[in-house]
């Protein structure tokens, strides 16, 4: 597959729950907190800018944990998420386009998740020991 755009993805994990976002607008799948790469940008400036729009935080320790393709939340686009993990500086908030954060576990409803993280990011990063589920 082919990506029609790539993103930057972080993810936080708090007390065995991933921090993930739902837009005002667009879809009303949880995705990832992060976004598009602006021309210019690194991976890790577009995330620290997008969390600091977005959430109202900084990461800290940034390491690169995978490179995920899959169908877009809501589209029929393909989307490219290189995803980091860090220590979140600050207590996020939703701002600008972001409508709520969830803390989401292993119990929630995975009905909810973008394809994205049900098809591989999720199945990878248990697989992996990075997400204990």
């Amino acid at each position: 597959m082919k990506p029609d755009y790539v993103k930057v993805g972080l993810l936080a994990v708090r007390d065995g729950r991933m921090l993930l976002c739902r837009k005002k607008r667009a879809t009303a799948k949880l995705i990832l907190p992060g976004g598009k790469i602006e021309p210019g940008e690194s991976n890790t400036e577009c995330l620290q800018r997008e969390l600091d729009e977005e959430l109202g935080v900084t990461a800290d320790g940034l390491e690169h944990v995978g490179t995920y393709i899959d169908v877009a939340a809501g589209e029929t686009k393909i989307v490219q998420i290189e995803l980091y993990r860090g220590a979140l500086i600050g207590e996020p908030a939703p701002q600008a386009e972001i409508g709520e954060l969830v803390w989401f576990g292993p119990e929630d409803d995975r009905s909810e998740l973008a394809p994205s993280l049900v098809n591989r990011i999720i199945p990878d990063l248990v697989g992996r020991g990075l997400l204990s589920w």
